[in-house]
């Protein structure tokens, strides 16, 4: 095999290997939605519940239940707060969706796509938060025989406000390219190519504006801080996961990337350099994340 075909192939790995971590830090973060599915009134219900919503408003938490017979209620109350809880029915609302099934394909290519007007969403709007601030909720669904929990725990959902794309999708891209090229850099590193300090520096590149610039302008514009990892809380606070785990990552890349230059034989730096990294990564997004004290505040 060419060195130029391994090395495609070993792109390859790196980019899956990348989209992989990639997707479990989304998926096992605390803000992707809570997913499950109850069965009421003989009817299997799928079910989606928000952990995340901006500021400017109210955020629905919706549920589709096509059968009328079965009513909801949510409870719910401020993260972290001496708030009594509050429970309120959900509400019916209209769902204009186009039906785009299979069975209905030709329909829709040789006619306009009408939608159906059926109150077949039960839904509830979550009062808005600040910024950082958080609400837990747990929902009920009931017939005239059973009532059922969607969750077992109560759900925490989170406050945010908007982040412009010009700043988020530039800061994701950079991160990617980061993780895309630490990883090529540990397996040039193992295999002892001669493109492990290229790749180690290219790695430093993408990081320091993606985490260190772009990622408190992200911080700022969501939660209204730009840095609140160690030590912004005080030497014994080490405040923000996030944060701290990315200077963490960075001073690792940036003390390899000093070795290899110096040594370029040095290829270990570059390997525990792209294994910080990768455990960085496996910690999911965002906990211990900005949060509200509601205890320290009025009710």
């Amino acid at each position: 095999m060419s060195t130029a075909l391994k090395s495609t192939l070993w792109w390859i790995f790196a980019i899956f290997f990348t989209i992989a971590i990639a997707s479990y830090q989304r998926m096992t973060g605390p803000t992707y939605p809570v997913r499950g599915k109850v069965v009421i009134n003989e009817n299997v219900i799928n079910y989606k519940l928000i952990r995340t919503a901006e500021n400017e408003k109210d955020a629905p938490i919706t549920i589709t239940v096509p059968d009328t017979a079965v009513s909801g209620s949510i409870i719910y109350k401020r993260f972290k707060s001496n708030d009594s809880i509050s429970t309120s029915a959900l509400t019916r609302s209209i769902d204009t969706s186009y039906d785009a099934s299979f069975a209905n394909l030709w329909r829709l290519i040789t006619h306009k796509p009408r939608s159906y007007k059926l109150e077949k969403n039960l839904k509830f709007m979550m009062p808005v938060q600040p910024a950082a601030g958080k609400m837990e909720y747990s929902v009920q669904l009931s017939d005239k025989k059973e009532t059922v929990s969607l969750t077992e725990h109560p759900v925490v959902m989170r406050f945010k406000g908007p982040v412009p794309m010009f700043v988020l999708l530039p800061h994701i891209l950079l991160m990617f390219l980061a993780m895309l090229f630490s990883t090529r850099a540990g397996i040039e590193a193992l295999r002892n190519g001669n493109r492990t300090y290229l790749y180690s520096l290219l790695t430093l590149l993408f990081f320091i504006p993606g985490g260190l610039i772009l990622g408190p302008f992200v911080q700022n514009f969501a939660f209204g801080a730009y840095w609140t990892g160690w030590p912004m809380k005080g030497i014994l606070n080490f405040g923000d996961l996030t944060d701290n785990k990315t200077a963490i990552a960075v001073l690792g890349w940036a003390i390899a990337v000093v070795k290899l230059r110096k040594n370029p034989s040095a290829r270990g730096w570059a390997i525990l350099a792209a294994v910080i990294l990768l455990a960085v990564y496996l910690v999911p997004h965002s906990m211990l994340g900005s949060e509200i004290d509601y205890t320290q505040q009025p009710k």
